[in-house]
């Protein structure tokens, strides 16, 4: 009996996790921070080497960045995410559906597609925040085809947007359970997650985040970056004040413009996992 109520727990608690994702991450406009990353997803398709009509799926599609890179090769493409996530991105959507891709209403740790449905399985910043990491990794694995890859565009724990979610957290923790999502911009946690089912290859690259200046920025992540937005809307306005001073400093930590723009290079990992 004790047994059966831990495994109940710990499948209300993932539930609970799942539903505050989808709250957090529909609760604000992921294009504030998202915009800049088209490049990140031209150059993940490129190195997964996408041909004309294969059948690719991305997961946790976001903004469609890398359904839109995927799509331009003239591939058959398939996004899912949460359903807000889906229905709120309508400018990004249109764009997405005018090159014939498809949504599918889908979790990255329950993919609604039978094993090997898919010649490439792509996701550019969206399964390294699921819950159950584990899950999803082996989701992604299941519907692709053996010798097929897996192509993930990661942040680092070390680079800029790392850093980003440390500072954010230490004034209103991101709720989270298990390791953190920015483990999988880290080789060894790549080789944990997908060692098993394939040969895993990863080279470290920076996209560029620019602004008008470093105080632009930081206000435009506040008004319109979900996981922001939420955090300071839990602080009172002398916290805040504090959280948004310690934003001005972090970008004063990688902004490499000499005049009063702001120029970062967002560190993060270009990972493909060629499947057995």
């Amino acid at each position: 009996m004790s047994l059966s109520l831990s495994r109940n727990a710990r499948r209300f608690e993932h539930r609970e996790s799942l539903a505050h994702q989808r709250t957090a991450w529909a609760s604000g406009d992921y294009a504030v921070a998202g915009n800049a990353l088209q490049i990140v997803s031209e150059e993940l398709c490129e190195t997964v080497n996408l041909c004309q009509d294969e059948r690719v799926l991305d997961v946790a599609a976001g903004n469609f960045h890398a359904s839109l890179a995927a799509a331009r090769r003239w591939c058959e493409v398939t996004a899912t995410d949460h359903a807000s996530d889906l229905s709120n991105r309508s400018p990004q959507r249109a764009e997405a559906a005018a090159l014939g891709v498809r949504f599918v209403d889908a979790d990255a740790e329950a993919l609604p597609f039978a094993d090997q449905s898919f010649g490439a399985v792509v996701s550019a910043f969206g399964a390294m925040f699921a819950a159950d990491q584990e899950r999803a990794a082996s989701e992604m694995i299941r519907v692709c085809r053996r010798g097929r890859r897996v192509g993930l565009a990661n942040w680092t724990p070390d680079g800029f947007i790392g850093q980003l979610f440390v500072t954010v957290a230490r004034h209103a923790p991101l709720a989270n359970s298990g390791a953190s999502p920015f483990a999988w911009g880290t080789a060894e946690r790549l080789e944990e997650l997908f060692g098993v089912y394939g040969s895993v290859a990863a080279a470290t690259r920076h996209v560029t985040l620019r602004a008008r200046t470093p105080m632009d920025w930081v206000d435009k992540l506040r008004a319109g970056y979900a996981p922001v937005l939420r955090a300071f809307a839990a602080l009172d306005a002398a916290r805040q004040k504090s959280l948004r001073g310690e934003l001005l400093e972090l970008v004063a930590r990688f902004n490499r413009a000499k005049d009063s723009t702001m120029v970062v290079d967002a560190e993060y990992l270009e990972v493909v996992v060629t499947r057995r």
